[in-house]
């Protein structure tokens, strides 16, 4: 198992990574027509969001996810308030791009908020796809990762369905660790309940939308940031292309929107069912971090 823990911490990374060059370009001809396929780790254009950003570098989210990983390294158990001091100095220093769910969380760390009280309104992805690490960590211990995975969402997002989006993967990756594949995983996560029902409904659209063209499916759920549209989103990627990480993260990039957001979680739940095999080698050895990431796994228990 540990094999394809790892994987799933690393194919996750790596798919924000691929995503940075092409992140949130909706039109997707022009995506196509002005970047091209995107099948290798990219330097974002001129005029991204990622301006400060090179080549095998991680988006926003890749960066908290790094930061997450980093936490437990250090402290072998999730500490919210060493992940909220990171977290806190990251956004306060960092050059790159932040988002409105960072903004605002920022602005609530300076009112004096605690890391328990913190949670911007937001509804996007971004913060129920960074947990990865999380589920490497508690790879054997379920309830103790659903509660961490809940505690480190709601720092950043509180907003409807944030939570319940998090469980749902949480759930779905820990069960593919376990043997379960992708489908069985998201299957069994549906019935065990969504409390969302705009969530639920979707999440399970999703899992009929599987014979149908990516592009289209996307688009109809929404190229955006948040969960009720980027979530049933990656599902479907995840069930189309549940044997190929790779053509499933490339057709997540060219699907345009939050391509980012998706990636880290169709990277965790296919790279968990994959192992380390599933993930380009390219694409781990263009990883800036990747040094970082390997002694960063080796730390935790």
């Amino acid at each position: 198992m540990n094999d394809k823990a790892q994987a799933m911490v690393l194919a996750s990374l790596a798919a924000d990574s691929l995503a940075l060059g092409a992140h949130w370009i909706y039109d997707t001809d022009t995506l196509a027509r002005e970047i091209g396929r995107v099948d290798r780790l990219l330097a974002p254009p001129q005029g991204s969001y990622h301006p400060t950003k090179k080549r095998g570098e991680f988006t926003h989210y890749g960066d908290q996810t790094l930061l997450l990983l980093e936490s437990l390294a250090k402290t072998g158990d999730f500490s919210l308030a060493d992940f909220a001091e990171r977290w806190r100095q990251f956004g306060a220093t960092t050059t790159g791009y932040l988002d409105r769910a960072s903004k605002e969380t920022l602005a609530r760390f300076a009112q004096g908020l605690s890391a328990a009280d913190s949670g911007s309104p937001s509804t996007d992805l971004g913060g129920p796809a960074r947990i990865a690490p999380l589920v490497y960590r508690y790879r054997n211990d379920l309830d103790t990762l659903l509660q961490t995975a809940r505690q480190q969402t709601a720092m950043t997002h509180a907003g409807p369905g944030t939570k319940d989006g998090t469980v749902f993967t949480a759930r779905c990756a820990f069960a593919v660790l376990h043997g379960a594949t992708a489908k069985e995983a998201i299957v069994a996560a549906l019935e065990q309940g969504v409390d969302d029902i705009d969530l639920d409904l979707r999440l399970r659209k999703a899992v009929d939308s599987v014979g149908r063209d990516s592009l289209a499916v996307i688009k109809e759920f929404g190229q955006m940031c948040a969960i009720n549209a980027a979530l049933p989103a990656a599902v479907h990627l995840i069930l189309r292309y549940e044997t190929d990480l790779r053509q499933a993260l490339i057709e997540n990039v060219m699907a345009g929107g939050d391509s980012a957001a998706r990636g880290l979680v169709v990277g965790m739940i296919l790279g968990a069912a994959g192992g380390r095999t599933a993930i380009p080698p390219e694409w781990l050895t263009d990883l800036a971090a990747l040094p970082q990431i390997q002694n960063c796994l080796s730390r935790i228990p």
